[in-house]
């Protein structure tokens, strides 16, 4: 009988195999330093900082006179200490906008900031081994980021969204409302999962039938890092789930090598991380116009009630798998909307 891997073996198999192919894409010299990050990163942040990298080492043959003739098996670890902080700067800039494969690429705040990361961390490696002597990275400062609004449902936003899912079936007709009978039960126990115990994106798609226990209404999901956590829910997630399994999950025939999987997509597969995005976007747009809803904007809309229902931040950071509390408090310890919105009323510039 065929080994069965479970999501999430599978995922860090396909995600090595994708590794090893985009290496083969950079300098030789650059393995030494993949291997010697895999013990303290995930294999997904190891592939982003290897397209990452790649990107800075085309912008050097684009750019760079001294380099327009190389190929990218041609550079050597000596050619980043012969960069000066200039060349790190006008990359930087370079970031901002630039063209790959006719298509324009555009970088924010927090890409621009995380490429910048990426080649910091990689002329690191070298400079603290003293392979090479100078690290230029070290004399330009990184990005600023400045904060945004935590962008979140409000209480009876939630509630809108759940009842819309529930009922919109009445304003759909012809193979709108077919898909929509199909997928409503599905939909709903998602998004009250979401909103209900704040889990990831990725660590949704990533459950099977066996992680959902209804004795102890928990689920077991598998946290960044691979380690995993039981997060208990509440009775309107388990009704949610329980109608759901019940109902047109188990009227359903999974394909091969799927039949674990709770979420199931319309082909019989188990649902990727972007088919639940697509989703959660469909819905909240028919809901609240004026506000751009992703599956992480729910888990900060459960983050932020959490937070105001029991004033706890290390609880919050707890459930919500942050391995730092700073990070919780940054996002659901700062002055609530309810307190900014008094500050409207409280001035008054005539009297009445």
């Amino acid at each position: 009988m065929a080994d069965t891997k479970t999501y999430h073996e599978q995922t860090q198999i396909d995600q090595t195999i994708r590794l090893r192919e985009v290496l083969k894409t950079l300098p030789p010299f650059a393995k030494d330093y993949f291997r010697a990050i895999e013990p303290k990163s995930s294999s997904r942040t190891r592939i982003n900082y290897a397209y990452d990298v790649r990107i800075f080492f085309h912008f050097l043959m684009e750019n760079n006179p001294v380099y327009k003739d190389y190929t990218i098996d041609q550079f050597k670890v000596d050619d980043l200490e012969k960069l000066e902080p200039v060349d790190i700067e006008e990359y930087m800039e370079y970031l901002k906008v630039y063209e790959r494969e006719a298509e324009l690429i555009t970088n924010g705040e927090k890409g621009l900031a995380r490429k910048m990361s990426a080649l910091r961390s990689f002329y690191n490696y070298y400079y603290k081994h003293q392979i090479i002597s100078k690290n230029p990275t070290l004399l330009v400062d990184m990005p600023k980021l400045h904060d945004k609004a935590i962008i979140r449902l409000d209480t009876d936003e939630v509630a809108l969204l759940l009842d819309f899912v529930e009922n919109c079936g009445s304003q759909l007709t012809g193979q709108a409302l077919t898909y929509y009978n199909k997928t409503r039960e599905r939909d709903l126990a998602i998004l009250t999962l979401l909103l209900g115990t704040g889990i990831r994106v990725s660590e949704c798609v990533g459950l099977d039938l066996n992680d959902v226990d209804f004795k102890n209404n928990g689920i077991t999901v598998t946290r960044k890092g691979g380690n995993q956590m039981v997060v208990y829910f509440g009775d309107e997630v388990a009704d949610a789930l329980e109608q759901y399994i019940e109902g047109s999950r188990k009227a359903v025939t999974p394909l091969s090598g799927h039949e674990n999987a709770l979420f199931l997509s319309s082909q019989r597969r188990r649902m990727g991380v972007q088919a639940v995005e697509n989703m959660v976007k469909k819905y909240a747009r028919q809901v609240t116009p004026n506000k751009k809803i992703t599956p992480h904007k729910l888990r900060s809309t459960y983050g932020t009630s959490l937070y105001k229902e029991t004033g706890d931040i290390y609880l919050v950071a707890d459930v919500l798998g942050h391995k730092d509390v700073n990070t919780t408090k940054k996002h659901y310890a700062a002055i609530d909307e309810d307190r900014r919105r008094k500050a409207a009323s409280a001035v008054r510039l005539r009297e009445s």
